[in-house]
């Protein structure tokens, strides 16, 4: 069923209040004013009206005025104006419009031209609020697509990362947990001066979702290394230690397929140098202190500790306190000393990250 248009008349004298009136009548819902005042009152009900037609000479406050509170009052900017005035000043007609007026009628008016014109400006109202609402339904579709492919990339991203995770069956959620551990440290030092120019919230994000790709590389790691219990020897962790290599060369062929992107980017840089250490002792090539990007330094501290909590073949399960008094050792030698200090302040928070995805036994 099609709304009936409503359309308010504003106009200090009755004749032409009633001519309007009857001519518009049966067609529209008539709704009417005599002031300015008024006015503003019925076109801020609910609902509003569709149209405005707008004497401009009137006592108190003119037509000009009242315009101007319409358009700047966010319910009734929307409603199209006409003015009706006896003026045909070009300049008085130019204000008008200027105020947001759509149109001007003058007096004595022409039945012909008033219904045309009436007609016209609520065909364009129509137009647009449909226009409008199919912009809202377009955004509301972008964005459950944009929603739908983010879970799909998350999905993805997650199983990639579990392939690598589960050849070394003691990892359990080790993923998850350095994943939280890198955007909780990534928090802290957003504001710092010596990461704010780089820790924006959308950057942040990117190493947060790129983090579990941090060894990606580990798929190309023979078992009987990657799985062996005891120590590796010279050859086997020289083998070992190129999973961060193969990470990287992993990363750059799916950009290489799909198009470089800034979460590609932060994958490889995480997976290239979270084994870097801050006095250049690292691998695989050696960085030292800010030649290490950042998203590296945050995983680098964040993989460690993560290790020293957890069994493994080779080792038990440390406790926090003896993985606090290891990372404090490693301040300015393997870690970054700022992060080491974010670390520190955020104990409690590790703990609980720790706690709310440990392992199953």
């Amino acid at each position: 069923m099609n709304k009936i248009p409503g359309i308010l008349v504003v106009d200090d004298e009755r004749f032409h209040l009633n001519v309007i009136v009857d001519l518009l009548s049966g067609e529209h819902k008539i709704l009417v004013a005599k002031n300015g005042e008024r006015a503003l009152e019925i076109a801020a009900s609910d609902p509003p009206p569709d149209l405005i037609l707008l004497d401009i000479l009137m006592p108190g406050m003119d037509g000009y005025e009242v315009c101007q509170k319409l358009k700047a009052n966010a319910k009734t900017c929307a409603i199209p104006v006409i003015f009706l005035t006896v003026k045909r000043d070009v300049v008085d007609e130019t204000h008008g419009f200027n105020l947001g007026a759509v149109d001007y009628i003058t007096k004595p008016i022409s039945p012909p031209i008033v219904r045309a014109r009436v007609k016209t400006h609520l065909a364009l109202k129509r137009a647009l609020t449909e226009l409008e609402q199919q912009k809202e339904h377009l955004e509301e579709r972008v964005q459950e697509r944009t929603l739908e492919i983010a879970h799909t990339q998350d999905v993805a991203i997650y199983c990639l990362a579990s392939l690598a995770e589960t050849r070394d069956s003691e990892t359990g959620n080790h993923i998850r947990r350095t994943q939280h551990y890198v955007k909780a440290l990534a928090e802290h030092l957003k504001d710092h001066p010596r990461f704010q120019q780089t820790l924006s919230d959308e950057v942040i994000n990117l190493i947060y979702k790129s983090a579990p790709l941090h060894d990606i590389g580990k798929v190309g790691i023979p078992d009987r290394i990657l799985l062996k219990p005891g120590k590796l020897d010279s050859d086997e962790w020289q083998e070992m230690k190129r999973h961060a290599a193969y990470g990287k060369d992993a990363i750059n062929r799916a950009e290489q397929e799909l198009g470089s992107t800034s979460f590609l980017a932060y994958a490889g840089e995480i997976a290239l140098t979270h084994h870097e250490k801050w006095d250049g002792s690292g691998y695989p090539d050696g960085l030292k202190g800010d030649e290490i990007p950042i998203s590296g330094r945050l995983m680098a501290i964040s993989d460690v500790y993560d290790a020293l909590i957890s069994k493994r073949v080779y080792k038990p399960a440390f406790s926090h306190e003896k993985a606090v008094k290891i990372i404090i050792e490693g301040k300015g030698a393997h870690f970054d000393p700022d992060v080491v200090d974010a670390f520190l302040a955020l104990e409690q928070e590790f703990v609980a990250i720790a706690k709310k995805f440990a392992d199953l036994d």
